[in-house]
C-alpha cells in the first residue's frame, strides 16, 4: 500500500509551528509496512486542499490528512473532501448529540458553528476523539482511503493508535523494524567512513542523520513479519557496533542528558554544575530528564565575575589568567562539589559574545569535572561520564551559536 500525508494550515507554511505530526506519522507507517512516498504541506484554501487531494489520489492508495477539522471557516479539510468526491455534508445527530454534551459539561454554551464538526459525507465514517471536539472522518470511495484526524498532536496520536491502525491492518503487507544508534564524538562523515561497505546494504539498509546532539546511524529491514525484521536489524546492529564502538552512546530516543542519568543514577552518585557560559541552560536540560531529583542537586549561575568570586573562585585566578580560563573551569567544578556535596562537579566558562573584560575570540570554552577518583576507574575507560557531558555541553553550544 502506497500512503502519502497531507499536513493542512497556513501556520505550518508561515514557520509558526512545526510539522511534527507528519514525523510521527512517517515513523509509525514504516512500523506498518505501509511504503510512504509523499509529505505536503497546504494552507487553508479550499480550491489549493482539493488541488492537493486530487494529485495524492492518483498516486496513493492511503491519504492521511491532519488539521483543518476545528469549527472556524478556514478549517477546510472536511470540506475539501466532500468536494473532492461530489458528495454532501449532512449533520449526523448522533455527532450533534455527542458534541453538545461535551459543551455542556464544561458548563459552556457550544457556538452554533461548531455544528460542522458534527458533520458527514455519505463515505465517512467517524473516527472518535473523547479527548477533543472534533471527530476525524475515514472515507473509502473507488479503492482509496482518505484519513482525516485533528491538528492537535495528542488528540491526533491517540485517534491514529486507537481508531486509525486497528482499521488498517487488513491492507498491511509485510513488517518493517527500524533501530537507531546514537553516536558521538565523531562527525557524519568519518561515521560513514568508518561504516564503509555496510552502507550499501540492500536489506537491513543504513543511513546517517547528523543532529544537534549527535549523529544518528538508522538501521531498516523490511521482512514477512516483525520479528524477522527485527532479527536482520540486530545482526546489522552487532557489525556497526563493532566499527564504532564506544561512540555509540544510546538507542532510539535515548538523549545524552539522560545517558548521564543513568549512568549516574545506576551508580547512587549526584551531580552538581557551576555555570557560566550556558547561563542556566545545562542545569534546565539535565533536569528535563524525569527522575532527575535522585541525582542532579542542583546548579549555580555564576554568569558575572563578581559572582563567581562570591561562589568560591579566588580573586587571583579571575584577574589572572581571567574568568575564562581552564582554572577559572577547574576551580568552579570544584567548589560546586564541595558547596553543594555531590561526587561530581562541573564547571564550565567561555565566551559566548563579545566581552570587553575578555580578550578571548568567541566560541573559547573550558568544562572541568572534579571527583574524588579517575573517571576512567569508574565508568570505565576513557571517562564515559565526561564524555558525555561534553557532548552534551556541544548541543548546547551549537543553540548559542
Amino acid at each position: 500500500m502506497r500512503a502519502e500525508i497531507l499536513s493542512c494550515g497556513t501556520e505550518l507554511l508561515l514557520g509558526h509551528i512545526t510539522d511534527t505530526n507528519a514525523t510521527y506519522l512517517s515513523q509509525s507507517l514504516a512500523t506498518l509496512g505501509i511504503d510512504l512516498y509523499f509529505v505536503s504541506q497546504v494552507g487553508d484554501n479550499l480550491g489549493r486542499i482539493v488541488e492537493t487531494l486530487q494529485r495524492a489520489l492518483q498516486r496513493s492508495e492511503l491519504i492521511i490528512m491532519t488539521g483543518g477539522l476545528g469549527p472556524t471557516e478556514d478549517d477546510l479539510a472536511r470540506e475539501s473532501i466532500s468536494t473532492l468526491l461530489g458528495e454532501t455534508m449532512q449533520i449526523d445527530p448522533d455527532l450533534e448529540a455527542d458534541l453538545r454534551a461535551r459543551f455542556a459539561n464544561l458548563n459552556v454554551q457550544m457556538p452554533e458553528r461548531n455544528l460542522k464538526q458534527a458533520t458527514l459525507i455519505p463515505s465517512a465514517r467517524v473516527l472518535l476523539n473523547p479527548i477533543g471536539s472534533a471527530p476525524g472522518w475515514w472515507v473509502e470511495k473507488d479503492g482509496r482511503i482518505i484519513v482525516a484526524m485533528p491538528g492537535v498532536p495528542r488528540e491526533m496520536y491517540r485517534m491514529w493508535e486507537q481508531e486509525v491502525v486497528p482499521r488498517l491492518a487488513p491492507y498491511t503487507g509485510g513488517s518493517i523494524f527500524t533501530r537507531i544508534l546514537r553516536v558521538s564524538g565523531l562527525g557524519e562523515s568519518a561515521v560513514e567512513e568508518r561504516l564503509g561497505s555496510l552502507i550499501h546494504s540492500d536489506n537491513p539498509t543504513l543511513a546517517t542523520y547528523a543532529k544537534t546532539d549527535a549523529v544518528d546511524v538508522r538501521i531498516t529491514a523490511k521482512a514477512t513479519t516483525r520479528e524477522e525484521a527485527e532479527r536482520q536489524v540486530t545482526e546489522m546492529e552487532q557489525r556497526v557496533r563493532q566499527r564504532l564502538g564506544h561512540h555509540i552512546f544510546g538507542v532510539d530516543k535515548e538523549t545524552l542528558a539522560g545517558v548521564v542519568g543513568s549512568l549516574l543514577q545506576s551508580h547512587k552518585q549526584t551531580l552538581g554544575v557551576m555555570e557560566s557560559l550556558t547561563g542556566g541552560l545545562l542545569s534546565s536540560t539535565i533536569t528535563d530528564i524525569p527522575g532527575s531529583s535522585n541525582y542532579f542537586k542542583g546548579g549555580l549561575v555564576t554568569y558575572t565575575t563578581a559572582m563567581k568570586a562570591q561562589m568560591g573562585v579566588s580573586e587571583e585566578i579571575l584577574k589572572h589568567p581571567g574568568a575564562v580560563s581552564e582554572e577559572a573551569a577547574r576551580t568552579m567544578a570544584h567548589a560546586v562539589r564541595e558547596r553543594l556535596s555531590v561526587d561530581f562537579g562541573l564547571g564550565v566558562t567561555g565566551v559566548a559574545g563579545p566581552d570587553k573584560q575578555e580578550d578571548k575570540p568567541v566560541g573559547t570554552i573550558y568544562i572541568a569535572v572534579k571527583d574524588q577518583k579517575a573517571l576512567s576507574q569508574l565508568w570505565g575507560q576513557g571517562g564515559v561520564l565526561a564524555a558525555v557531558i561534553i557532548s552534551v555541553l556541544r548541543c548546547l553550544l551549537r543553540s548559542i551559536y
